[in-house]
Order: C-alpha cells, then structure tokens, then sequence
C-alpha cells in the first residue's frame, strides 16, 4: 500500500475498534473513560502562533537586526507572512485537533498598520485584531513579551544588562507586555504573561553574582503593579547559542525567585541537559511555586524546540502532573517551530500528541498502583506498569478525537495536504 492509498483509505474510514469494548477493559481496573475523555478534552492547551512563520513576527521596524539567539532551520514554502495568514493557518489547524484550545502570541506579532512602534511604546490597541479573532473562535489568549530579535538587545543582554539604557528599554517593554495581557485578560479571561529572555555569556564568565543582581532589581520593577487577571510566569533556560558559559536565568535563579516573589515557573521540556527530563520537577516545584506553566517541546541535543511528539518525556509529565493531584495547578502550553516540514502539520501533530498524552496519563489505573506500593508490593506495581501497554488506548483515543470533532488515525494529514494544494502553494 502507497502513502495515497493509505491516505484515501482514512478518509473513508477504517473501522474503528470497539470504544464499548475498551471501555469495559478500562473499568475493570477502576478507570472510567469517558471521565479520562472528558477531562483531556476540557483541558485547554496554549498554541504558540511562532510555529506559523519560523519566529519571524510581524513588527514595522527602521533597523534590521539578526535573530537574536532564534533560529528555525529549514525553508519549506507556505510560511505565514501577516496576522490574517497566521490566524487562517491556525483555524485550519484547530478543526484537526480535539479538546479546548488557546492561543499563545509574541509581543512583536503587534499589528500597528505599517507604524513603527518600538516594543516599548506597545499598547493593547496593537494587538485589537488578535483580541476580536480569539473572542470569536471561543479561545483565550496568553501573552509573551519579546525579548530577542532586537537591536537592544546588546551583548547577549536585556534586562540583566549592566548598561542602564538597555536595562530602562527591555522593563519598560516588559511593563508594556503585562499591561498588554491585562486588556486581554478583561476581555477574554485570565492567562499567562511569560517572561524569557536570552542573557547569559559565551565563555569563561568572570561575574555571575552581578547580572543575576540586576536581574531580580529588574523583575521586580516588571512585576511591582498588581494586575490580578495576568498570571506571571518566568522561564528558565540551560543555555543558548552564543551563551554556552553562562545563563543568567537557570532553573534554579528562576525557582527562586517564582517561590519568593508568589509567581509562576514556567518549565520548558527542552531548556535543560539533554538527559535531564521535567517528569520529577512537577512534584518538586509546586509546593513552593504555583501554578507552573509547562511549555511542551522536544529536545534534540542542543536543539530545544521539535515538535512534540507522543514519546516516553512526555508521557511522563502528564503521568506525574495527573498523578500529583494537584492538575489544575498546572498550566499547559507548546513551544516549537520547525521550518523544515509543513507548518500546520506540525502544529497538527504536536498538539494532538499532548492532548493523546492528557489522555494516556488520565487512564492510568493509578489507585492500584499506589494501593501495591504502599503494600509493599514492589513486583505487582511493576506489573501495573507494564500492563499499560496491552491496554486498548487506541479506541479511547479515537473516541476522544469524535467527540472532539478532530479526524482520526491520519485522515487529517489529507486535509493538510488540501490545503497546501489550496492556499499555502499560492504565497
């Protein structure tokens, strides 16, 4: 059989194997699927737009700059090259993946009419055609100042700068940003605004107390007016190209400062050492810093942002976030971009793979396993574990996909290939 033939045989369907069947299977070892469906479609998950055009943004701007430390690699055609592409990709994109979604956008996706507005100048107004879109399709909105790709960014350095001028610029546009989520939080709910930034050094860093110092006096300023629909989140990252030595927001500054400051911790799956997984964190963390957003993507070496995929790191972290019981103290958002492949696909196949791992994680017949455990039944919570993979996982997520409205088994990588065919080949 051909990639064609198996494609047309998706889109007439192919049998579904029996819900009822798995069902039963499931309740035979306390789990209730249908609540497992109904919580992992409920859950909503935040859609970063960057995966549409490579990073690129959309801001008028007088002085080019390089990519400051974000790089997508690879030249597929069709990428996104304004707000209105952005926004019809992704509604596209969301009709193939089930359950409640967000949407999550960069400060400089600012639509300002051709006006060059620099990031410290943006208001709310700029960002009124994303507002109206997500109020329409139903979703809310999360929000990210965008500290990076700029020319004020000097050095490798935003807000920890020890140049006061830069420091002033990248606050004030962090200001701006909390502001920014604020008006969209009136109207659309409460979300996120996370901060990330890129500052760290190259090599053999001489004074790491001395950044560090800077940044707090600077988060703390970003952070001093209280906007109480705007959930603030800082991000940690292991390192970046160009600051291999040293970076100034580590995990560990970051936890610090979220548990101090009663902020929230966003955990990156791919700002760590490539062995090192978030899965324990979870458990860790929050009973010092909560909420926690969980920005999902895959690491690949040094590479942090593949597209998510239905693997062993991310079934973890919906195990040990499902497990904790204290799931609704968790924020879920992705985070990749790959330029190499169609952009909606991969949209397609990462959202889709954390929403299968929501699911995966909320079947677990998890009270039997504790029940062992605490027995002292070491070999039967084994055999628990092991028993997931014979489980009939597959019809429940088919299930989940019908009443989540989203195609099954591939027949939605046939619409991706219509609407590349359609309206991605013409740009």
């Amino acid at each position: 059989m051909t990639l064609d033939d198996l494609l047309a045989s998706e889109l007439e369907g192919h049998g579904r194997m029996s819900y009822d069947d798995a069902y039963d299977r499931y309740a035979e070892l306390g789990v209730d699927a249908d609540a497992a469906i109904d919580r992992a479609l409920a859950t909503p998950l935040s859609v970063h737009c960057w995966q549409a055009d490579d990073v690129v943004g959309l801001e008028a701007r007088d002085e080019a700059t390089d990519g400051g430390g974000i790089q997508a690699t690879g030249n597929y055609p069709g990428r996104a090259r304004s707000g209105d592409e952005i926004r019809a990709d992704f509604e596209k994109a969301a009709t193939l993946i089930p359950g409640t979604l967000r949407f999550n956008l960069h400060a400089f996706y600012a639509e300002t009419g051709g006006e060059v507005v620099d990031r410290d100048e943006l208001r709310p107004e700029h960002f009124s055609a994303w507002i109206d879109w997500c109020d329409e399709q139903g979703w809310g909105l999360d929000f990210n100042p965008t500290c990076f790709a700029h020319p004020m960014v000097r050095d490798s350095l935003t807000l920890s700068s020890e140049d006061a001028e830069t420091r002033r610029f990248w606050i004030d546009h962090c200001i701006a940003s909390r502001r920014i989520a604020e008006a969209i939080a009136q109207r659309l709910g409460p979300g996120t605004c996370n901060i990330w930034i890129p500052d760290g050094r190259k090599d053999a860093t001489a004074d790491r107390m001395g950044p560090r110092a800077r940044l707090i006096e600077a988060l703390d300023e970003v952070l001093a007016e209280d906007l109480p629909d705007v959930i603030d989140t800082v991000e940690s990252k292991l390192f970046g190209i160009g600051v291999e030595d040293y970076t100034v927001g580590s995990h560990e500054f970051y936890l610090g400062y979220a548990a101090t400051r009663g902020c929230a911790l966003c955990m990156d799956m791919g700002h760590y050492h490539p062995t090192e997984g978030i899965a324990d964190k979870i458990s860790a963390v929050l009973p010092f810093a909560s909420p926690i957003l969980l920005h999902l993507s895959r690491g690949v070496r040094w590479d942090s942002d593949h597209v998510a995929r239905f693997n062993d790191d991310l079934r973890a972290v919906c195990d040990e976030a499902v497990r904790s019981g204290h799931f609704d103290e968790i924020i879920w958002a992705t985070d990749f971009f790959d330029a190499s492949i169609n952009r909606l696909a991969a949209w397609t196949i990462g959202e889709r793979s954390v929403r299968k791992a929501l699911l995966w994680a909320m079947l677990e017949p998890h009270a039997l396993a504790v029940e062992a455990e605490y027995a002292g039944n070491g070999h039967a919570k084994l055999a628990l574990a092991e028993l997931r993979a014979e489980l009939p996982f597959g019809a429940v997520w088919e299930e989940l996909c019908a009443r989540g409205d989203a195609p099954t088994g591939l027949a939605w990588l046939a619409e991706i290939e219509r609407y590349e065919r359609e309206v991605l080949s013409g740009r």
